[in-house]
């Protein structure tokens, strides 16, 4: 294995920690059985640093991990295809438009949007709920812009500092 495979592994496994952790320690309850947290931010920034593959995984693996921990196991196999996405699409959408702030927002748009689609879609068709599950997506739409906002934010630091380029 390479050293930048060994240093994209590495990373990967920290950035699906401090996922897990943004996700954990913040935690606004919402009306519908949820919370709004910060998780979505290191979602994002796990597929804007890190590329589609490493990216996704690790925005998965850190936010299916939330919900193991804490009590919502039923939406874990969710999460963790719903935020891998997420974070999949937007690595995708943000090297192909060229990595600028225009692409960083548009990818976390389309990402988020997926992100609010994905859990509507889970809870309405497979966790039963059907139309009961669109009480969700005003919380969902309300993280979603928390993390859009924090997450370009924590990007626009990090490529100043030039630490995103080492990754």
């Amino acid at each position: 294995m390479s050293d930048k495979k060994i240093r994209k592994l590495v990373i990967g496994a920290m950035m699906a920690a401090l996922t897990y952790v943004a996700t954990m320690v913040i935690q606004i309850p919402s009306p519908m059985n949820g919370y709004v947290n910060l998780g979505d931010c290191f979602v994002l920034l796990c597929g804007w640093l890190l590329g589609p593959w490493y990216g996704g995984a690790a925005a998965g693996i850190g936010s299916m991990l939330t919900d193991l921990l804490s009590g919502y196991g039923h939406y874990a196999p969710g999460t963790f295809v719903i935020k891998g996405l997420d974070a999949l699409v937007a690595a995708l959408l943000f090297r192909t438009m060229g990595r600028t702030s225009t692409a960083a927002l548009v990818s976390g748009l389309v990402g988020e949007a997926i992100m609010v689609a994905g859990y509507f879609g889970y809870a309405a068709l497979l966790l039963g709920k059907g139309l009961g599950a669109a009480a969700s997506i005003p919380g969902n739409l309300v993280q979603a812009a928390l993390g859009l906002l924090i997450g370009f934010l924590l990007l626009k630091v990090l490529q100043k500092t030039r630490i995103a380029e080492k990754i």
